[in-house]
């Protein structure tokens, strides 16, 4: 356990958009510190409910790239994303430095292995081949198995690229990344990856997040619904489709 927990500086802006994020009010309410209790920590939730604000603030004051990389990393980030201030209101606490760190974010994943690939002698760490040559999928395994290996490493949505299939050899590479000793905090939609075992799983709803079982993950009941009831979920979806057009006309 490298990261030890998280605090929210007292000066927090009410007014901030940040501050009505699920992770800020649960917080503010607890009154307590977040706590890292797992090797593997995952942050779920519907979309715009804060999980990439998080994990960018975390990967910030772990003085990691914003567009994904290593310390080593120092090509400039969108300006959308330095335009995210949570950063400034968050105080980590280590409990031991990590030999090494590595933010994965998957939507600028392109730009971290334009990067790379500007450095042909870097392509042994990755595999030992350029990353432009693969796949996205493959780019992103490549990354995982090769660059990866022992230290704090934080996941922004890392199966966005990948086939369920693929998401099963991410999910015995997190395996490898623990049994190394290596700390694992991951943003995911993922019900094949929230099911590693001993995750820590914490659901964003509207104004809070709690601490919930894999299956009671709304993501994951929906997923199982819709495998489970095909024909009857499609009838309702799509009736209820065709009658808000009709409505429309």
């Amino acid at each position: 356990m490298y990261l030890k927990s998280i605090r929210l500086a007292p000066d927090l802006p009410p007014n901030a958009y940040y501050a009505k994020l699920p992770f800020v009010q649960s917080m503010q309410k607890n009154g307590e510190p977040f706590r890292f209790e797992a090797p593997v920590t995952m942050f779920l939730g519907e979309n715009g409910c804060g999980k990439s604000t998080l994990i960018e603030a975390l990967a910030y004051n772990l003085g990691l790239n914003m567009e994904g990389g290593s310390r080593n990393f120092n090509f400039p980030a969108k300006e959308e994303i330095s335009d995210t201030r949570l950063w400034d209101y968050i105080q980590i606490s280590r409990e031991t430095r990590e030999r090494d760190s590595f933010f994965f974010r998957a939507e600028s994943m392109y730009n971290v292995a334009t990067e790379i690939d500007r450095q042909p002698y870097l392509s042994k760490y990755y595999g030992g081949r350029l990353l432009h040559e693969q796949s996205h999928g493959e780019r992103f395994l490549a990354l995982i198995q090769n660059r990866l290996s022992c230290g704090l490493y934080l996941f922004d949505e890392p199966e966005a690229a990948l086939s369920p299939t693929r998401q099963m050899t991410l999910l015995v590479e997190l395996q490898r990344l623990v049994h190394s000793g290596s700390q694992i905090i991951m943003t995911t939609h993922s019900p094949i990856l929230m099911a590693y075992p001993n995750a820590k799983l914490y659901e964003f709803s509207e104004n809070d997040m709690k601490l919930s079982p894999w299956d009671e993950i709304s993501q994951v009941q929906v997923m199982k619904s819709f495998l489970n009831n095909k024909q009857r979920m499609l009838q309702i979806l799509l009736e209820e489709n065709a009658k808000q057009n009709d409505a429309s006309l």
